[in-house]
């Protein structure tokens, strides 16, 4: 286990560059199933899920070619069926949570798919049920193995419908899409995710002879196809990472430039942000953030407290409510953070508290923070990172506080962040790893 060793009070200034889109990039790489002919994704970050993904599908069977930095050429032609179902596979489906997204393109091309629970981030509860509903409305059938922990699923035959999903679920609507693109005749997804994410992934099945209309919005129609072909892709910046650094610019007082963000695919990131009294500088696709002394939380036209909620796109993201979190604790002003989706994504604020931060945890949901409003400084502390998000709002805390931190499992991080100790100490951190 690694262990980051932040040295505290360190301004960032100078110019960052975001990674590919972590989400994007797990849709687009199992989408390559869905033919037997090559398709390059370009862009794709250097960590861990991706890599982990990468990896599983070169065991699949999949012939991956790596074609420079960042760029990776998937060619599945032959797929070793016996391997789908070792206990190996199930084992390393178990510890990936991105490896539920196989499900939709193997029914498609090979009729069967099997899959385990999902693992990934300790946040909560995280369920399949919206996956299953809209894979067995298009003819699926699902068993489930008690023994070895995993859903057998089978469909002779995939017929498009329409359906109503019970939820706007990002990786369920990813799957259904896949396993739809190849089904007979038309399927219409309504409540469906429009992610960004999502409207990738669709463009991507178009570029290769997918019928799909209705992208960008929550009412998609899926025209079935006999078969895909090749294509190229390009993964956009990864706008989870681009609101990171908007944070950690303004919680260590830096003068940051953000490069290349795709600004048109950040949707309501940077108003909220500047609801948070952080000035955001637009220029052409770069987004500048200047040094601040202070930033003030603004409030409802009724005079009431600023709420920061996740919703369904375009409202925002659940995974930037941590690092909003984390930022508001130097604000002026006070903020009440809803964490509506996962009931466990809270729980490293008591971390947060042993530094100094003024929260209050009200139930698994919600959090009031008092900000500091830069009069107190965090203490520096010794931490664990439960999962991606927590993890990179432990740091933004560290790098802001006084004295020396330790974060440990800082594998967490990796699955999310591409070399971000060396991106960050480039702006002038303090950041150490030691193995």
């Amino acid at each position: 286990m690694a262990t980051f060793i932040i040295e505290g009070g360190h301004t960032l200034n100078g110019e960052i560059t975001p990674q590919g889109a972590k989400n994007e990039a797990l849709e687009v790489i199992c989408a390559t199933l869905l033919t037997s002919e090559p398709v390059t994704i370009k862009n794709l970050p250097n960590i861990l899920d991706v890599n982990n993904l990468i990896s599983l599908m070169e065991q699949m069977g999949v012939n991956v070619r790596c074609r420079g930095s960042h760029t990776w050429t998937f060619e599945a032609r032959n797929l070793n069926m016996d391997y789908l179902q070792s206990d190996e596979f199930i084992n390393r489906c178990a510890s990936l949570r991105g490896s539920v997204l196989l499900l939709g393109p193997l029914l498609a091309r090979y009729h069967k798919a099997c899959v385990a629970k999902p693992g990934g981030d300790k946040i909560g509860r995280r369920r399949l049920d919206t996956h299953f509903q809209g894979i067995s409305e298009l003819g699926a059938q699902f068993t489930y193995n008690q023994q070895r922990g995993i859903y057998d699923i089978y469909a002779d035959h995939l017929q498009g419908k329409y359906m109503l999903l019970d939820e706007a679920s990002v990786t369920g609507t990813a799957n259904i899409i896949m396993a739809a693109a190849l089904a007979e005749g038309a399927t219409q997804i309504y409540n469906a995710a429009c992610e960004p994410y999502i409207q990738q992934l669709c463009k991507m099945l178009n570029c290769m002879g997918a019928k799909i209309s209705g992208i960008a919005s929550n009412l998609l129609t899926i025209e079935g196809v006999k078969e895909l072909h090749g294509t190229e892709h390009t993964v956009l910046p990864d706008m989870i990472e681009v609101g990171s650094f908007i944070g950690m610019a303004a919680m260590t007082g830096g003068d940051v430039t953000i490069k290349n963000v795709s600004y048109e695919n950040l949707g309501i990131i940077p108003d909220v942000f500047s609801r948070m009294g952080i000035t955001i500088e637009r220029k052409g696709d770069d987004i500048h953030i200047p040094s601040h002394e202070s930033y003030e939380v603004g409030s409802f036209i009724d005079g009431s407290i600023m709420t920061f909620s996740d919703a369904p796109w375009p409202g925002l993201t659940p995974d930037l409510l941590s690092v909003l979190l984390v930022v508001a604790t130097q604000a002026k002003g006070s903020v009440l953070i809803h964490q509506k989706m996962f009931e466990s994504r809270l729980f490293f604020v008591d971390k947060l508290i042993d530094m100094g931060a003024q929260i209050i945890l009200c139930d698994p949901h919600r959090a009031v923070v008092v900000g500091h409003d830069h009069r107190f400084k965090l203490k520096g502390s010794r931490m664990s990172s439960p999962d991606i998000r927590a993890g990179i709002a432990m740091l933004i805390a560290a790098m802001s506080a006084e004295g020396v931190s330790r974060i440990s499992n800082i594998e967490q991080i990796d699955r999310g962040y591409e070399d971000i100790e060396g991106r960050l100490n480039a702006l002038g951190a303090n950041i150490r790893r030691e193995d």
